[in-house]
């Protein structure tokens, strides 16, 4: 499903709460199923276990897994050795879902066809079928799982000095959550392995700790050199939406970004950036993650906003100086408002057949290779790096024409699946703020203006992260005046600007048009009752 640029549309709200996400489903023409076919030919999948071809055996190394305490699919596996010189080797290990899904059959056409998975509160749309991605394709520890390893040597100064590939065979020793790993890179005794079961003896433990620390210490290497290169240090949390039995938001939960955290994305960077580098370098086009840099125009449009807040920019045209910026505005305390005005400066990132390079990560070559059960372009990157791999740049290389069309169906199906889960979300957070006008339990909310305008002021709710107007009607009693100069609103004793900070309540829900209007609580002139603080027994 395609929209123009300024079409603006809305996906509708079920009948009730319970039936938001299928609404939402329907609106944006997601499957509740898989074809008969594709289920047929997926109860079979598990006969390829028979004939895994030539692979490299990995089942005694310690692999382990790190993900969300709910992950119900794992799609990577991690491994650090030393090599003669004392270089540390970093293993990334790909579930191999090329192995299993062969390009043409049914399970193939349909991946294509959804191209990713979509998450929503209370349910997923899968890109394949459970029997694979919470089956076969699944590396769950203590079973033996076919993957595509990706090996980057680094030197003690964090560079790659070497990479190489295998289609490989795993044993996963363990699967952690991020919290778990979270203790170990913090020190935590190696005894708590031990005693969870994770290792069978004490001295298995140690070295389990040992390896999850040194690969933390070399996932802040790369951080930092990325840092230096120019790679954009952006951290917005997201909300992660918690719903009761009855399908209505109970809470929002922000999910940390630590060392855990970081320890995996900069490992999923290594590998994706290194099978980019070796097909790209090699003459193979593939499908690339780009992300290409602002607009002159989003620049000076930027450099104008900041400099009315009092940030100097400097030539924020250059991307270093741009990335100290980021780093700059950290310690501002309007920095959530100030990160959103940044990331509304920059483009998104596409997948593209024809370019490469990635500007917010500060890589030459990039492309998604890490994810191939939940998005179709790393699939399709697998099946070139095996045909590279057994028969070189010629026998890897896909039709000019084909891999376009694949990277403007992958990106659209990206943008349905990003603005899909987006819609579910507003829809549940505009329920709530109407259940609270209905019963008149009206929740005071911190905000922080982001935006002036001659009819009033937009603010940011990062409680709820949400954003609504506050009309102008509403700031004052008395006659409020817009000045252009310096985008600001005023009245007598009294005046408005991006970054200030107010408490507000919402005052009209307007599912139709998907409008949020909200009123200062220091103008309301009614008397309230039952005002309380919206806490949730998650948070």
């Amino acid at each position: 499903m395609k929209f123009e640029e300024n079409e603006v549309m809305f996906p509708p709200p079920g009948r009730t709460p319970r039936e938001d996400t299928d609404a939402v489903m329907k609106f944006y023409k997601l499957p509740k199923t898989f074809p008969q076919d594709v289920l047929e030919e997926a109860k079979h999948v598990v006969d390829k276990l028979k004939d895994p071809g030539r692979r490299l055996d990995l089942r005694k190394k310690f692999i382990f897994t790190c993900d969300p305490a709910t992950a119900k699919d794992f799609d990577d596996a991690l491994s650090l050795e030393t090599d003669r010189k004392g270089n540390r080797v970093l293993g990334v290990h790909i579930a191999d879902v090329s192995h299993f899904v062969r390009p043409g059959s049914a399970l193939d056409r349909e991946a294509y066809k959804r191209s990713t998975s979509v998450y929503f509160a209370d349910r997923v749309v899968p890109m394949l079928p459970e029997a694979l991605s919470n089956g076969v394709c699944s590396l769950v520890p203590g079973e033996e799982r076919l993957a595509f390893s990706v090996f980057v040597t680094f030197d003690k100064k964090g560079e790659a000095v070497k990479r190489s590939f295998a289609k490989s065979v795993i044993r996963s020793k363990a699967r952690f959550a991020y919290e778990e790993v979270m203790k170990i890179i913090a020190g935590g005794s190696p005894r708590d392995l031990y005693d969870s079961g994770r290792a069978s003896s004490l001295m298995e433990a140690k070295r389990m700790a040992k390896t999850i620390r040194e690969i933390s210490e070399l996932a802040q290497q790369l951080r930092a050199a990325r840092f230096a290169a120019g790679a954009l240090d952006i951290e917005i949390p997201e909300a992660e939406a918690i719903l009761d039995e009855g399908g209505d938001l109970a809470g929002l939960v922000t999910r940390p970004y630590d060392e855990s955290h970081q320890m995996i994305e900069e490992c999923m960077v290594a590998a994706n950036e290194a099978v980019a580098k070796e097909l790209w370098t090699k003459g193979v086009k593939i499908l690339a993650r780009l992300h290409e840099p602002p607009e002159d125009e989003k620049i000076e449009m930027l450099r104008a906003e900041l400099k009315g807040l009092g940030v100097k920019c400097g030539n924020i045209a250059n991307q270093k100086v741009f990335a100290q910026l980021l780093q700059t505005i950290k310690k501002n305390p309007l920095y959530p408002t100030l990160a959103v005005m940044v990331l509304r400066s920059m483009k998104r990132a596409v997948y593209d057949s024809g370019n490469m390079g990635h500007f917010g990560l500060a890589k030459r070559f990039y492309a998604h290779f890490t994810s191939p059960i939940r998005r179709y372009p790393d699939l399709t990157l697998h099946r070139q790096l095996a045909d590279f791999l057994a028969g070189g740049a010629p026998k890897a290389r896909v039709d000019a024409h084909r891999l376009a069309k694949w990277a403007e169906h992958a990106s659209e199906m990206e943008d349905v699946a990003a603005n899909a889960e987006r819609g579910l979300m507003e829809i549940k957070k505009f329920r709530l703020l109407e259940d609270q006008l209905a019963t008149r339990q009206i929740v005071d909310y911190d905000a922080v203006v982001s935006k002036c305008t001659p009819f009033g002021c937009f603010v940011e709710i990062p409680e709820l992260a949400a954003s609504g107007l506050v009309h102008v009607s509403l700031l004052s009693q008395k006659f409020v005046r817009f000045n252009e100069s310096d985008r600001t609103l005023s009245a007598p004793g009294r005046s408005w600007r991006v970054g200030d900070r107010m408490r507000v309540h919402v005052a009209k829900v307007d599912f139709r048009q998907r409008r949020l209007d909200f009123v200062p609580v220091e103008t309301e002139q009614k008397h309230r009752k039952g005002v309380r603080r919206w806490t949730s027994r998650y948070s």
